[in-house]
């Protein structure tokens, strides 16, 4: 049995109980939505090389998202688009979207794992995402989710290279946005490198 499998365990009254683990990718990206995942594994589901998603290659990530899909009893992705992280800060939407997608589940349970975020109701870590199965399989899930939906917006804003940095600030993004400048709707605005791009300091010496 795996470390993640026995942490979620604990957390477990019975070998049957459910338990729902939560993550989201993309807080630090300049464009894009957030994707917030909430899913319950089956409590019988094991894999050893369930990590947070981070530490995982692409090809890897892909693999693994098939076999965690197949074990799932239910899960549910949220969104939380760029306009919306721009009104409330990211803090407060990834709070929003945590919340969101556990709501959505269907499926009664015992227990919410939460990597470390203040949900009323739910179990935080700090590094959930590497301590529980639960966690690590909704932060690949929210990954490749949010991956795919990157490499679509890629084919609208090819000048961007969202294919390759899913909207993080890669020099190609950076070197983009200087040129193009931001789009409404693709960028977070109220980020800082995207405040410095539409505000440049100006100096006089």
């Amino acid at each position: 049995m795996s470390k993640k499998k026995q942490f979620d365990d604990q957390f477990r009254h019975s070998s049957k109980d459910l338990i729902v683990g939560v993550d989201e990718v993309g807080r630090g990206s300049l464009a894009g939505p957030l994707f917030v995942c909430a899913l319950i594994l089956d409590p019988s589901f094991d894999h050893d090389e369930i990590d947070d998603s981070k530490k995982l290659s692409k090809k890897k990530r892909e693999q693994l998202n098939e076999i965690i899909l197949k074990h799932v009893i239910d899960y549910r992705i949220v969104e939380i688009s760029p306009k919306r992280i721009d009104e409330i800060n990211i803090y407060n939407a990834t709070l929003e979207g945590m919340k969101l997608a556990i709501n959505k589940l269907k499926t009664k349970y015992k227990n919410i794992l939460v990597d470390f975020m203040p949900i009323k109701g739910a179990l935080s870590f700090a590094h959930g995402d590497r301590k529980s199965l639960s966690i690590a399989s909704a932060s690949i899930v929210a990954k490749v989710a949010r991956d795919k939906y990157m490499s679509e917006l890629d084919k609208k804003y090819p000048h961007y290279h969202l294919k390759d940095n899913v909207g993080y600030g890669t020099k190609a993004h950076f070197d983009a946005l200087l040129k193009h400048g931001p789009i409404e709707g693709l960028h977070r605005f109220s980020y800082k490198p995207i405040q410095e791009i539409i505000h440049p300091k100006i100096s006089l010496f």
